[in-house]
């Protein structure tokens, strides 16, 4: 088990930036407002996106770079409008995830405002990411999914035991509030598509501390960790329909008050033994987040400005990460109160941006860069391109009910 574990790392990876706002706290919310109403949109979901992430591990096992350096190949114009995309989101992207896990820092811990935390956490996580770097990253992540994953399954199970009756009768919101919590539901669900470029440069890394993992078993780490995603994100559906569906009370908007909520489920569930150990296990699954996303974004960003300038930048990896950190703690200390429209703003964005990296993914993986052995098999193309078509038939419906 412990060679097996040795050799998991990007997969993992993925699953510690995915299960944050979109599983503890958008799936959670689902459920509380829609039952299991929109469990066709958590599954549909995860099954549009997958082939898009999978092609990120498998261009950077396939050919050694990641998907930056084959984004290049495919046309400057390319890899410059995923610079702007990830420079328009990455602030925001960080503040909210720094925010949640503040919030529930201040709830487990009892002391300390958010903004106290916020800097605490930030400040932990850079000197994280400078002193320990991705060997660190990549074993301190699965012991965190693993963790959440096991305590979740067992508080689902202990509360459907004394449930009399489930509805799984399914929700097609109509009204234009609800059809922007769906579409932000689905941007972030189980991650933005940017991530399958992440994917391939956390690839990279594991591969330089592994140099003998073959494609086959980065595929089956993948794999691992995206279903993992998709256990937690049904967990956390099941959370919020069994105990806040149609009992009057609804999850608060304030991140501290939510975090208490949050716990009490599985206090319900488990006793109140459990406040403690998920307390952490909630708190590191966000902290996990946090500190994945704010090594991926700089990493991406430094190795984007790399080629576009085709300069070698000795300190741009940590020109990037004080970027990002100072950015997050200005848009906290100045924007807090907007926070809500800019979340919902970056998530909305990230499904809409969704075709455009559905595309361009699908045509480098098929592309003449990646050999003939590697390519999609003629099912996934068709898959892949059915996988678009719904991605822009679902945006095409939503910008229509803003008309």
């Amino acid at each position: 088990m412990s060679i097996l574990l040795k050799k998991l790392g990007p997969g993992f990876l993925f699953a510690g930036a995915a299960i944050g706002v979109s599983h503890l706290v958008q799936s959670t919310r689902a459920g509380a407002d829609f039952g299991f109403g929109l469990l066709w949109a958590l599954v549909l979901i995860n099954l549009i996106k997958y082939p898009f992430f999978q092609f990120g591990t498998s261009y950077a096992a396939a050919t050694g770079e990641s998907m930056l350096e084959g984004y290049h190949k495919m046309g400057k114009g390319v890899l410059i409008a995923y610079f702007i995309l990830t420079f328009a989101t990455m602030f925001t992207i960080q503040t909210a995830v720094t925010i949640v896990t503040a919030g529930i820092a201040a709830s487990l811990f009892g002391w300390g405002a958010i903004t106290l935390w916020t800097a605490v956490i930030t400040a932990i996580c850079f000197c994280i990411l400078i002193l320990g770097k991705y060997k660190f990253l990549d074993g301190l992540i699965k012991g965190i999914v693993i963790c959440l994953t096991i305590s979740t399954i067992i508080a689902v199970a202990l509360i459907v035991k004394d449930v009399d009756s489930i509805s799984l009768q399914q929700t097609l919101p109509s009204d234009v509030i609800s059809i922007g919590f769906l579409i932000a539901f689905m941007g972030w669900m189980p991650a933005p598509l940017d991530i399958s470029i992440w994917q391939s440069i956390w690839t990279i890394e594991k591969q330089k501390i592994q140099p003998d993992l073959t494609p086959k078993q980065v595929l089956f780490d993948f794999n691992v960790g995206y279903v993992m995603t998709c256990i937690l994100a049904l967990g956390f559906l099941a959370l919020g329909a069994l105990v806040m569906f149609d009992s009057g009370e609804s999850f608060s908007n304030k991140g501290g008050v939510f975090a208490n909520q949050l716990i009490n489920i599985y206090v319900l569930s488990l006793g109140d033994w459990a406040k403690i150990i998920i307390g952490i296990a909630a708190l590191t699954t966000m902290f996990s987040t946090t500190l994945t996303t704010l090594d991926a974004s700089p990493r991406v960003m430094h190795k984007t400005s790399e080629i576009l300038s085709s300069t070698k930048m000795r300190h741009g990896y940590l020109l990037w990460l004080v970027i990002l950190a100072i950015g997050t703690l200005f848009i906290f200390k100045f924007l807090l109160s907007e926070m809500g429209s800019l979340i919902k703003i970056a998530t909305i964005l990230s499904f809409l941006t969704a075709p455009f990296y559905a595309i361009i993914n699908l045509k480098l993986m098929t592309s003449q860069w990646v050999p003939a052995i590697f390519r999609p098999s003629r099912t996934m193309r068709i898959y892949a391109g059915t996988s678009i078509g719904l991605l822009f038939a679902l945006s095409i419906w939503y910008l229509s009910t803003l008309l």
